[in-house]
């Protein structure tokens, strides 16, 4: 979305100049002529910057900054006037104001300016959302395990901490990624930092680069300003890349520079710009195999897999189960302003029997869906969405044999097909579903002369 402008300024053609010069630098302009009207509009939508003349009839710039930081506190506000001395700027910046422009200025001036804060407001908010995050999503005690494979996470995570070493989290979705990152991020020594957050798979191909590295004015159609990537934004901090597997070649290139030499150059410039920030990396997908096929760079991948850590998906640490839905109760009790209802170990075994793709994140989704549908103070399995009670256990008693009976091998080999159409024809993804190592199911792949080549993708 194209960031927002207000203009108050009661001079007519002062105001439609600024609003053309803004308009045409691509950001999206409201023009006021008077302080009340400038209010009346912030009262309506949001907008990321105010700029705003000191002195104008009825309400002044000072007392219109006073009740636009009252009203949206996290507006970045720009005062111009012409009467520019130090006492005025002091006065509007001890009100909120994050620059002045002295009259008369130029279009560059102005363009420069804006940009500043627009991009002082995006960082300002980014950390303001992070603070709010630490509470309850960084502590290792939210990263919930007893499990043998929890723990081993826990103990890379808590060497992690101490050092400046690349981190490469892989794990399903749902797993708890970024979770992971915040925690190694705000309990080590580059807390106070910005930790900046990019998702590789939702950066159109062609900005990936602007994006990370920056970019000068006109260095492609579009480029009004000159503009940080997150690399120098992250500066002295931690710069999480998810989904890294989802980085094209060329862009793996670039990174692989970054992490080597500690420098970044802005598309369109020659400029290098030194940077000290430390890279967690995150993916779903499986790099290795990435490697191999030629889809990621080996070199890349040698550079970001120095403190590996794989979280491991839920279905296989169904242990942790009683502790996530102890955790969850309590945290939904607080969001949602009532008790959660209990859980007992009936539902729990049904909870093992279901497969989790979504992992700890479909867990907690479930859960809250559960406790606000459920009237009774104890959840029973009857409560359960269907996708769960799918998967209980049938009781001996209760089955019932087909008249010709089951022939085993059959069976067997029907729930391999199935398991190979579900997964595209992937070995790997198909031994997940029947619960079987890869090498069993390469076995009984051979055994059944099932060629998984001919499995619909």
């Amino acid at each position: 979305m194209k960031p927002r402008i207000i203009i108050t300024e009661d001079d007519q053609i002062q105001r439609e100049i600024i609003s053309d010069i803004l308009t045409q630098a691509g950001y999206s302009v409201r023009a006021c002529a008077s302080g009340d009207d400038a209010i009346e509009s912030m009262r309506a939508d949001d907008y990321d910057l105010l700029v705003t003349d000191m002195r104008m009839t009825g309400m002044d710039g000072l007392e219109l900054l006073r009740q636009a930081k009252r009203l949206r506190p996290e507006t970045e506000v720009v005062v111009m006037t012409a009467f520019a001395t130090v006492e005025t700027a002091v006065a509007a910046m001890k009100e909120g104001a994050c620059d002045y422009l002295a009259k008369p200025f130029d279009k560059e001036e102005l363009l420069i300016v804006a940009a500043k804060a627009l991009e002082r407001g995006d960082l300002r908010r980014e950390n303001k959302s992070l603070r709010e995050l630490v509470s309850v999503s960084v502590s290792l005690g939210n990263i919930i395990g007893e499990s043998p494979a929890m723990q081993k996470v826990f103990d890379v995570v808590r060497r992690a901490v101490t050092v400046n070493s690349t981190v490469l989290i892989q794990g399903e979705s749902g797993t708890g990624k970024e979770l992971v990152a915040r925690h190694i991020h705000f309990s080590g020594p580059r807390k106070a930092k910005p930790f900046i957050v990019v998702n590789c798979a939702a950066i159109p191909d062609s900005l990936v680069e602007s994006e990370l590295f920056g970019h000068e004015k006109g260095a492609f159609t579009g480029a009004e300003a000159s503009r940080q990537g997150k690399f120098e934004v992250a500066n002295g901090g931690t710069l999480f890349l998810d989904e890294i597997g989802d980085m094209r070649l060329d862009s793996q290139a670039k990174l692989l520079r970054v992490l080597q030499d500690g420098v970044v150059e802005r598309v369109g410039s020659s400029q290098q710009r030194t940077v000290d920030v430390r890279v967690v990396a995150a993916t779903n997908r499986n790099l290795r195999k990435l490697v191999d096929d030629g889809e990621f760079r080996e070199d890349l991948y040698f550079r970001l897999d120095v403190l590996p850590v794989p979280l491991p998906p839920l279905r296989s640490r169904s242990q942790d189960l009683p502790l996530l839905v102890k955790h969850f109760r309590e945290k939904l009790a607080k969001r949602l302003g009532r008790p959660s209802p209990s859980v007992g170990a009936d539902v729990i075994e049904v909870m093992r029997r279901y497969r989790w793709p979504g992992n700890v994140r479909e867990l907690e989704n479930t859960l809250e869906q559960l406790f606000i549908l459920c009237d009774r103070d104890v959840v029973s399995v009857e409560d359960l969405p269907e996708k769960l009670r799918e998967h209980t256990i049938v009781e001996s008693g209760d089955f019932k044999l087909p008249a010709g009976g089951i022939i085993l091998e059959d069976l067997e080999e029907d729930l391999i097909r199935q398991a190979l159409q579900r997964s595209g024809g992937r070995i790997k993804e198909a031994a997940e579903l029947l619960g079987l190592t890869y090498k069993t199911l390469q076995y009984r792949l051979k055994k059944h002369e099932i060629d998984r080549r001919e499995q619909p993708k």
